[in-house]
């Protein structure tokens, strides 16, 4: 921790805890093959300790003498492999870090699962402060730093789809081409595989999206995030403080990465983008601070998204639907782990009551649209 950070509120910045129960590492095979593998760890022993939120992949601190670095693994139980593929991210932040600064290095990769269980990869740790469903303590949200927030954070997902994907060597990391319909397809797949009770508005939102799907969904392939919101973006811990003003210092969390629509990685965006004006139920929805007064509401959020990126969006509802949709699916994953015996994170037992009510919001928005 470096001097500037000492004199920050206790529980502003980002920090790790004790491991969970139930998702320890090796710390024996993993000091191994980092010896052999890296110069990370030259001497000396490994001290871990992990990220206690996010609900996808597992993130640890390393600590390796004087230096921490973060190591990424799929959670325990997880069958779906394409959400966690390590090499995916990995691939992405070794050609994408040397061009975008928001892009952390990564520093080795391990596909031996003899290793840990499951391929990781360890990457450099930057610091600053993660807002989740409410801002940590310490940190002031006036109407104005709320308002700078949703500009940030909208600005630099426009930043995103203007890379030159294929200049920096991306080229073959998806086909843009069907990509819209390709989800669309894969999402309804990913709930008839996870479903552990019926929820018919969610049926009814999947048949939606596979018949309205926008003639434009593909037009203007871009390198996407697919998972962009609060809790996936680092700020920069002494502007916030200060006063300074809002910068984000790093963009976390890549595993979904792909070339693909920006429309529907904005529509993600959306989906997580809860109100001042919605209902106390989608209240309750609020993934983060969106709903504070100044912050942005969704037309707005479009509307600065569009100025910035040149890229229009025909159809705002279709993409919030999608959106909606696509975070049901993404929990009901989750709740279904839990509900196996995969993975006994207590946060996770109630996931099911959140994937109604996000089909319910969809089927809403359908219907008022």
């Amino acid at each position: 921790m470096n001097d500037s950070e000492r004199t920050l509120p206790d529980g502003l910045l980002d920090r790790p805890r004790q491991v969970r129960e139930g998702e320890e590492l090796d710390l024996e095979a993993l000091a191994a093959w980092l010896r052999s593998n890296t110069t990370l760890l030259d001497g000396g022993t490994i001290q871990v300790l992990q990220f206690p939120s996010g609900y996808s992949n597992l993130t640890y601190m390393l600590r390796l003498g004087e230096r921490e670095v973060v190591l990424r693994r799929p959670p325990f139980g997880n069958k779906v492999k394409s959400g966690h593929d390590m090499h995916r991210e990995f691939t992405v932040l070794s050609k994408l870090a040397p061009v975008y600064p928001l892009a952390p290095a990564p520093l080795a990769y391990c596909d031996d699962e003899a290793v840990l269980g499951a391929p990781f990869y360890v990457m450099e740790r930057r610091r600053g402060i993660i807002i989740r469903r409410r801002p940590p303590p310490g940190m002031k949200l006036d109407a104005s730093t709320s308002r700078a927030l949703a500009c940030a954070l909208i600005d630099g997902l426009a930043d995103l789809h203007a890379i030159d994907w294929s200049g920096v060597g991306l080229g073959e990391l998806g086909k843009p081409q069907g990509y819209a319909r390709r989800q669309i397809e894969g999402w309804t797949r990913r709930w008839e595989r996870s479903k552990t009770d019926d929820v018919a508005k969610l049926d009814a939102v999947a048949a939606w999206l596979a018949s309205s799907l926008p003639v434009d969904a593909d037009a203007d392939p871009a390198l996407i995030h697919n998972d962009y919101k609060y809790d996936n973006v680092l700020l920069d811990a002494r502007g916030v403080e200060t006063g300074e003003g809002v910068r984000i210092n790093a963009v976390l969390d890549w595993e979904m990465a792909t070339i693909g629509s920006p429309r529907m990685d904005v529509g993600t965006t959306l989906g997580y983008w809860v109100e001042a004006g919605d209902d106390a139920r989608m209240q309750g929805l609020a993934f983060g601070p969106t709903n504070l007064p100044g912050s942005l509401t969704r037309a707005e959020l479009l509307d600065r998204y569009q100025a910035r990126s040149g890229i229009e969006l025909s159809s705002g509802v279709y993409y919030r639907v999608f959106g909606l949709f696509k975070i049901a699916v993404i929990v009901q994953q989750i709740f279904a782990r839990y509900q196996q015996g995969s993975t006994h994170d207590p946060r996770f037992a109630a996931l099911g009551y959140f994937v109604s009510m996000l089909a319910e919001a969809a089927a809403e928005a359908i219907e008022r649209d």
